[in-house]
């Protein structure tokens, strides 16, 4: 497995990429990646050679054609903020994304794992159930939105003195 952390990339232009060579061989995922006209091909291009050499080095995997890209997925990482000065005193903030890039490869010829797995749900956690709110009496007509208290005063009848 191999992981570059603080890529500037956002992840859901990566995980475009990443979605192209998951499942495929080393050598079909690498001649996707060349061919790909994205700047995160590049990035994710040297991601995959380092998990090729880690899995070389670090597991003895001597057949390389077996490798088959097992897992590839991009994590968000921290966002750089920034502010572009704009007309009349207004600020644009500019949000510069960055990723953290994993890849595992395993031979699943000879049965040695280069990476083990980690267990990754697979989609996000189920929302909160929460109860419904409190039904409410439908507005009067002409009857302030909530937070003006002095439109509701205005369209109310006056009281009858007795």
């Amino acid at each position: 497995m191999a992981r570059a952390r603080f890529v500037r990339v956002s992840a859901r232009k990566a995980r475009l990429v990443l979605d192209q060579i998951r499942g495929k061989p080393v050598a079909e995922a690498l001649a996707t990646l060349e061919y790909t006209p994205r700047a995160a091909a590049r990035l994710i291009e040297k991601v995959l050679r380092s998990a090729v050499a880690n899995a070389e080095h670090n597991h003895q995997v001597r057949d390389l054609d077996d490798l088959r890209v097992i897992q590839a997925y991009a994590d968000g990482g921290p966002v750089l903020k920034r502010v572009q000065p704009r007309a009349m005193g207004r600020a644009f903030s500019i949000k510069h994304r960055t990723s953290h890039l994993t890849i595992g490869v395993s031979d699943e010829g000879n049965g040695a794992v280069a990476t083990p797995a980690p267990a990754r749900p697979s989609a996000p956690p189920a929302a909160r159930q929460e109860r419904p709110a409190a039904r409410r009496a439908p507005a009067r007509r002409g009857a302030a939105r909530s937070g003006d208290k002095s439109a509701a005063k205005r369209s109310r009848k006056p009281k009858e003195k007795k």
